[in-house]
């Protein structure tokens, strides 16, 4: 299963929560010099999309990508 999480920028304020409830945070979430945060290490993601649903503008999305053969 491969993930995709997109954030949305412009949606971001730098909350941290998506950091905080995430069972793997440190793993892959990190912080832009803007206070923002985004995701850089998906491959530790297991899809269980805790992240969007607790951020509070809703600017995160978790995507699972379809294998391609």
């Amino acid at each position: 299963m491969a993930v995709e999480i997109i954030v949305d920028r412009e949606k971001c304020i730098g909350c941290g929560k998506c950091y905080d409830v995430c069972p793997k945070g440190p793993l892959i979430w990190k912080k832009d010099e803007d206070g923002k945060y985004y995701a850089y290490s998906v491959e530790y993601c297991h899809n269980c999309k805790f992240c969007a649903g607790r951020c509070p503008t809703n600017a995160i999305q978790v995507l699972v990508k379809k294998n391609e053969k």
